[in-house]
This record gives C-alpha cells, sequence and structure tokens, in this order.
C-alpha cells in the first residue's frame, strides 16, 4: 500500500477526524529564518523514526498495547523523501516497535514486550526480519530507548525503562500491563539488599475491597523482608546495554534509568540519554522529580572492561540527588516514599540537563550541521504531561509539548519549537503541534524532522489516544 503525500499543498490542511480536524503551521512558533510545514498526516501513535544513508525516512507505528488505544497494528512505514511517497514496509508483532536506526543495509528496531522486550533486525533489500535480542525485562510502565550505533567504536546500545512506576509494582499498574502480566517485577542491576519496607495497596483482583503488601522488585502483592538479598542480573529493568551490532557480547553499561526512552551520541562519541521523572501520585508518591539528560560515561570504555555498571538513581533518588524519602520530596498527594535499598549504590549523577517535572522528554537528536545553525546543540522532543492525572499541581499542566536545543557542555537549553498558545493544540482548538515524540536531522542536515504524536487528552483518572492524528513536521532553514 503507498499513500501519497503530494497532496499536501495548502498551509492549513483539513483531516477526515473529529479528534485533530485541522493542522496549520502557522499556529507553531519557530526562531525567525525557520519555516515549518507538513509532510504526513493520519498517522498512528508514531513512536520513533530514522533515516538511511538515502535520505528515506522510517516511520514507526506503535500500535495498541493499552486498553485505552483502540486495536490499530503496529507497523514500520518508509518515506521516499524525495518522491514523497509513504508505503509500508514492515508490520511488527504486537508490543510495538518504539526506536528505529539504520547501519549497512539494515534496520534496527526496539519493540515493548510482554514479559520480555526485544532487539530486531530488517535487511533492508530482501526486508527478512531476524530477531537478535529477547531477553530485557518488560510488561510494566516504561519503554525500550535505542537502538543507536556509537561513532567510536560501532557497537549498538540500546535501553529499557522500569517496570514499575516509581519503584513498587502498584494497582495502578492494572490499567496498563499487569493485568496481563502478573509475575513481572523490576530487577536490579547489581546486588542489593532490602530494607523491608513495604507498600500497602488495595488489591484489585479481589472482588472486595482488600489490602496487600508489595516489595520492591517483587511482583505485585509479594512483600519484601528486612534484609533480604537481591541478585543483580545482567537482563535487569532500568538497564542500558552494548552489544556487537549482530546483538552478542552484551554488556550492561548502566542500570536505575526510570525510562530512558531517547538515546543520542554526539559528533564526539559521547552518550546522552533522556529519562522521565517519578510521579507524585499513588501509593508510593515523590515530588518535584525534574526530568533530565544524563551522560553516560561508560559508553566511552573499552567493551567488556565494565565490571560494575553506573547507577542513575531510581528508585531511590530524585534527579537532583535528594533521596525521595526526604521531607523536600512529600508529595501534596499520594503516600509519601520510604527507602526501599539498604545498600545504596554510587550515585553517577548528576545529570547534563535537568527539565520541569513531567515535561517527559523522549527522544533526541544532535545537530551535526553548520547550515542548519546550532551544531554540536541536542534538540529534544518533549511529550509533555501527564497532569492531572500524574501531577496535583495546576503549575504543571502545560509543562511539556515543545522542542528544546540543549547545550550539554552547561547545561542551559532554550525552546526551538512550540505552539504559539502553551499547551497541545486541542488544549486551544487551533492546528498546532500536539505530543512531540521524536525529531531526526535530515542526512543532508538541511531540515528537522518532528514527529508527532497525536491528540491523546488526560484527564484525573485515565489517558486516551487517537489513532489517524499523528503527524510529521518538518522545519527548513529558508
Amino acid at each position: 500500500m503507498k499513500i501519497s503525500t503530494k497532496k499536501i499543498k495548502e498551509q492549513v490542511l483539513h483531516l477526515p477526524t473529529s479528534a485533530r480536524p485541522y493542522i496549520n503551521p502557522d499556529d507553531i512558533n519557530v526562531p525567525e529564518g525557520y519555516k515549518v510545514e507538513v509532510v504526513a498526516a493520519g498517522l498512528s501513535f508514531p513512536t520513533g523514526m530514522g533515516f538511511d544513508d538515502n535520505g528515506s525516512l522510517y516511520i514507526l507505528e506503535g500500535g495498541s498495547t493499552w486498553p485505552t488505544r483502540p486495536a490499530l497494528p503496529p507497523r514500520i512505514l518508509k518515506l521516499d523523501t524525495d518522491k514523497k511517497e509513504l508505503e509500508v514496509f514492515a508490520v511488527e508483532t504486537l508490543g510495538g516497535p518504539r526506536g528505529v536506526t539504520y547501519k549497512d543495509g539494515y534496520l534496527y528496531v526496539s519493540c515493548k514486550g510482554g514479559y520480555l522486550a526485544r532487539v530486531v533486525r530488517y535487511d533492508v533489500k530482501t526486508r527478512e526480519r531476524e530477531v537478535l535480542i529477547e531477553k530485557i525485562p518488560s510488561g510494566g510502565w516504561h519503554e525500550p530507548g535505542g537502538p543507536v550505533f556509537s561513532p567510536h567504536d560501532g557497537l549498538m546500545y540500546f535501553a529499557n525503562g522500569s517496570v514499575s512506576q516509581n519503584g513498587v509494582c502498584l494497582p495502578a499498574g492494572f490499567t496498563v500491563d499487569f493485568a496481563k502480566h502478573p509475575e513481572v517485577h523490576d530487577i536490579p542491576g547489581v546486588d542489593i539488599t532490602l530494607t523491608g519496607n513495604n507498600v500497602t495497596s488495595r488489591n484489585p483482583l479481589m472482588p472486595f475491597p482488600f489490602l496487600t503488601e508489595t516489595g520492591a522488585f517483587k511482583p505485585f502483592g509479594t512483600p519484601a523482608k528486612k534484609g533480604e538479598k537481591i541478585k543483580g542480573e545482567l537482563w535487569c529493568s532500568t538497564g542500558l546495554w552494548r552489544s556487537k551490532p549482530d546483538g552478542s557480547e552484551v554488556e550492561l553499561i548502566a542500570w536505575g534509568l526510570r525510562n530512558p526512552y531517547g538515546l543520542a551520541f554526539s559528533e564526539d562519541g559521547e552518550l546522552y540519554a533522556s529519562d522521565n521523572c517519578l510521579e507524585e501520585k499513588g501509593e508510593r508518591a515523590i515530588a518535584g522529580d525534574p526530568d533530565r539528560i544524563w551522560h553516560i560515561r561508560n559508553a566511552k570504555t573499552s567493551h567488556g572492561s565494565v565490571k560494575t555498571p553506573d547507577w542513575y538513581g531510581f528508585p531511590e533518588m530524585r534527579a537532583d540527588g535528594v533521596p525521595v524519602w526526604d521531607e523536600k520530596c512529600k508529595p501534596a498527594k499520594g503516600k509519601a516514599a520510604e527507602q526501599l535499598i539498604e545498600n545504596l549504590p554510587e550515585w553517577a549523577g548528576p545529570p547534563v540537563y535537568l527539565e520541569k517535572p513531567h515535561s517527559a522528554m523522549t527522544k533526541m537528536d544532535f545537530c551535526k550541521s553548520d547550515f542548519f545553525g546550532h551544531r554540536g546543540e541536542l534538540f529534544v522532543t518533549e511529550w509533555g504531561t501527564y497532569a492531572p492525572l500524574n501531577s496535583p499541581h495546576e503549575k504543571d499542566l502545560d509543562n511539556g509539548f515543545q522542542i528544546v536545543r540543549v547545550n550539554v557542555k552547561n547545561g542551559k537549553s532554550e525552546v526551538f519549537l512550540r505552539n504559539k498558545h502553551s499547551g497541545p493544540a486541542s488544549y486551544h482548538q487551533n492546528g498546532g503541534i500536539e505530543r512531540p515524540v521524536d525529531c531526526k536531522f535530515h542526512p543532508d542536515g538541511k531540515s528537522l524532522y518532528i514527529l508527532d504524536f497525536g491528540h491523546s487528552p488526560i484527564t484525573e483518572g485515565y489517558i486516551h489516544a487517537y489513532g489517524h492524528t499523528g503527524v510529521l513536521w518538518k522545519v527548513t532553514k529558508q
């Protein structure tokens, strides 16, 4: 099936979808000298994209994994940016593709899993599919990151977020994945000892109100004991790994990354990861945790040399280095957190960049173009807040919904693209951007492509997402 994009000629695009009836680049602010245009519309739950060496763009549609999303297939689309034609390259299994990159004739794709996430590889010419890795703990809240390839050593780097939301599997997870994967739980990357602090919650598996206790690194309803030792594993949750391109010789180089959805290498071979904040909600609520970008220091070490992976704080540290049981983390809503790990590993922080809580930084790309401007800066998509669902504060309602450019050397940032009115376009019934999920520079360095997930409204009790509302935007320097 091929879908032509040549018909998108006028500035305002009217769509046959009531959830997102029109798109208008004029409702978006960019710096003077840059132009925004629509490349493709009608995408369903787009989650990531990547260019091959010829300038063809591969776009991922995540498919339906949450009950609040309609049944739509997880697909890999291919856009010929010269001919302006979009076709279905492949259909993935449920769980859905999340990240994609091209290297030496192959397309590498990370996919969210049931109990296990995976990395697959496609031959671009034959479209033959091969599963490289299928051992990554999944089945919960958070997502795969990468894969990306290092310009320093040519190895493949990939990551995956936590199973739990804030360190303990709790009833809110049953609205996502836990009901389908009741034995799932977080796994540490090094040996740890538990404090025995458990979290008391209702049990949604019982027909009448019934309380149960759950411990860290345990399935829902299983308590931890004081002094209990949990063995660290290569295939942990919250991990970041590297391997050879064929998936062999896997090495864990970092863990404690809550949701490392975005991975990007700078021109000098340094690896950075975006990460989302702990939530101020539920039975282990944590206030004031910033979104952040980490420098993954071990990416510059030689392959096989990492004996102890760096720990980036989950589930015990805010990104600013404050322990989550500190008074500063006391929530306005929800039960305050207690310490879970008795022997805390050495913290690998601080981050190179802190962002407002609940901005939901997702994928990102370094500018390597003198023509486009801002060479060496990291362009980061911010999906946007889930408040009021995950935060009781009115100040968090508009966080995110933009593209920022970050100087990773000094930790400073500036907004590059956002709507003329703060928040997603649907807040103000206009035709701007909804939820930016990825941005990639074209190989020629002349334009930045931005992937917009589409219309996904939030209430205090649930999340919706609408198919056929995703958009691919393009920003060009005039």
